[in-house]
């Protein structure tokens, strides 16, 4: 018989087969929600498909616990749960609290609503939020916006108070995953980190049938913020999410069930990208491997587990110490690391008149004194950036120190601390600033700022710009802190990247990062922009809002408006500064605020553009500070 005909036919074979094996599974749902107000249901982007044997069934979630959501009652309230049946699958009592952060199963009635399956659950709209917060914060990635704007009936009308209907992406068993015996299937929240057998091993599950589960193969990459779904024989138990088990390149993926269905899973895929000569080679292993199969089942395994263990995660333990050296080996070749007891010595063993702020205390090391910041977690990113940083605003990182898992970061010391305390006119302290001083401060700012995006290679944007990350020294000039947020970015002007991890502080958050995820320079320019309105108020910005004038474009409109502007600027500024102040050149700043945070971000001036403004707005305050003082 030709050889041609022969792997014609037994490739068909294979792909019938392959065909039945997979047919009704969900696609995995990938990056496809990074810009939330894209369509379409291609990728599951709404949900998964109704394609199992049943419209209705249990289904299981994971939540990790946050602040607000950390208690029984609060997790099976916002999603929708029996609160003693998700106590009692994750071993607690119907009065406890989770830890920050803790995988908790979550046990929901699934049922297909349309074309799509999903657990039901409703949730007050609060304000800032948006779309993309409410599915990829508050619900951790269990919804999508897309599927929340198809679900409410106008969903370009939302306000504070409004009940928003929230479809939690779940899924019932197919009839061909019910023939195998899986009776659920659970939600997982991908994590930084995992893969697809780190996660079916923690479940107890064979990787080849979570990859067919979510139509995935060996080479496809999982990302944080997405669900995979796993399936199950039994139902979720508590002890899988607290130690998951690490897996052994000798599993028992061994027998020659299992390695035969491996083995024509891979043959499909090869043959049908490689063509003719693929399909050869195809045939040729298969015989190959059928003569032999009995002498190398060992090996096999072997091979298909070290394809996995590539990318799993390693034993929590071994992954910290070898991300800790690195760390203080990158470290010791830009920063002096301290030794704990020389920190001890220089704060009076952390003594409670060393005190400053949070987890701050001043120190003196060498005759300087010095800021030592206490913080948890990795820190290798801030201190990467400061390294690549010399400017005389941006706070200087002079060395670090590590003790029983907590990292000590040694800074130059700002004398005045936090500019948050000296511009609020309510603070309990009388602290004052004067116009020009506040000018100084912004130039200063916009110029560390810049020289962030435009003289670091690659540019960096701070991401998290707001007075309280503002120190002062003891000349009061200003120096850019707290970089643990900071992110590079290629482009600096026209490049905007996606994410669909939104974090920082409400109010100073530009609009398309909070709808959109999208990232660029202009984040900082509009924080910028927030951060200028609250130094010439003395108001933090939510108590700048009203009810008339509930966005910051509309309080600004009302002052650059013709009728009654400069009036309405005497009465919007800091009543500490007592009209002590240039009239014309307080209206151009708030011009100039306006134009930071102008809604479409391509519209808002880049730091190098703002800080000549803001040098020629110093020099006429210095000028006209000296002809009041005359």
């Amino acid at each position: 018989m030709p050889l041609f005909p022969f792997i014609t036919v037994f490739i068909f074979t294979l792909l019938i087969s392959h065909f039945f094996v997979i047919q009704g599974q969900q696609p995995y749902i990938g990056l496809a929600t990074v810009a939330c107000p894209r369509r379409g249901d291609s990728n599951s982007i709404r949900g998964y498909i109704c394609n199992g044997l049943n419209p209705t069934c249990q289904a299981y979630l994971t939540f990790r616990s946050q602040p607000i959501y950390s208690s029984v009652h609060t997790i099976s309230a916002l999603l929708g749960s029996d609160p003693s049946q998700l106590a009692e699958i994750n071993s607690v009592s119907l009065n406890d609290t989770f830890d920050t952060n803790k995988l908790v199963l979550v046990p929901v009635n699934c049922s297909c609503a349309g074309q799509y399956y999903q657990a039901n659950t409703s949730y007050v709209f609060q304000n800032t939020d948006t779309y993309l917060l409410i599915a990829n914060n508050t619900f951790e990635g269990l919804s999508t916006c897309q599927a929340l704007m198809h679900e409410n009936h106008n969903p370009g009308d939302i306000y504070p108070g409004r009940k928003l209907m929230v479809p939690l992406r779940c899924a019932c068993p197919t009839k061909n995953q019910t023939e195998k015996g899986i009776k659920y299937l659970l939600s997982y929240l991908v994590d930084w980190g995992d893969s697809v057998s780190f996660i079916s091993n923690r479940f107890g599950v064979k990787t080849k049938t979570t990859l067919e589960a979510n139509t995935l193969s060996l080479t496809s990459i999982i990302y944080p913020f997405t669900t995979l779904l796993v399936p199950l024989h039994d139902k979720p138990s508590s002890s899988q999410i607290v130690s998951p088990p690490q897996p052994s390149p000798s599993s028992p993926s061994s027998s020659s069930t299992d390695q035969s269905s491996n083995k024509t899973w891979v043959y499909v895929v090869v043959g049908v990208l490689g063509g003719v000569l693929a399909l050869t080679l195809i045939l040729s292993a298969v015989m190959f491997f059928t003569r032999y199969n009995k002498s190398k089942k060992k090996d096999d395994s072997m091979i298909v587990s070290k394809s996995f263990e590539a990318v799993e995660k390693p034993p929590p333990q071994e992954k910290e110490n070898e991300k800790l050296q690195e760390i203080i080996s990158g470290i010791a070749q830009s920063f002096k690391v301290y030794g704990f007891e020389e920190l001890k010595l220089a704060t009076d063993n952390f003594s409670p008149s060393c005190w400053i702020k949070g987890s701050v205390f001043r120190g003196v090391i060498n005759g300087d004194l010095a800021a030592i910041k206490k913080t948890e977690g990795d820190v290798s990113k801030e201190i990467q950036i400061l390294n690549k940083v010399n400017h005389s605003n941006v706070i200087r990182l002079s060395g670090v120190s590590f003790n029983q898992g907590q990292w000590y970061l040694v800074y130059e010391y700002a004398a005045n601390g936090a500019l948050s305390d000296w511009i609020y006119f309510n603070n309990v302290d009388g602290k004052f600033l004067s116009w020009t001083q506040r000018i100084q401060i912004a130039f200063d700012v916009a110029t560390g700022v810049d020289y962030l995006h435009s003289f670091t290679s690659p540019p960096h944007i701070h991401k998290d710009l707001k007075n309280s990350n503002i120190l002062l020294d003891s000349d009061f000039r200003a120096k850019v802190a707290n970089l643990s947020l900071a992110r590079s970015v290629e482009g600096v002007d026209d490049q905007f990247l996606a994410t669909r991890h939104i974090v920082g502080t409400r109010g100073y958050m530009a609009p398309e990062y909070l709808e959109n995820g999208l990232v660029s320079t202009k984040l900082d320019v509009y924080a910028f922009g927030v951060m200028m309105l609250e130094i010439l108020t003395g108001k933090e910005v939510a108590a700048i809002l009203t009810e008339e004038n509930p966005n910051l474009e509309d309080v600004l409109s009302a002052i650059l408006g013709e009728k009654g502007g400069q009036q309405r600027l005497k009465e919007f500024m800091d009543p500490s500064l007592q009209g002590n102040y240039p009239l014309e050149l307080a209206m151009f700043v708030v011009e100039m605020i306006d134009n930071c945070i102008k809604k479409d971000p391509t519209s808002r001036p880049a730091m190098h553009e703002i800080v000549p403004s803001l040098s020629i707005t110093l020099n006429s305050s210095l000028s006209w500070e000296k002809s009041v003082k005359i």
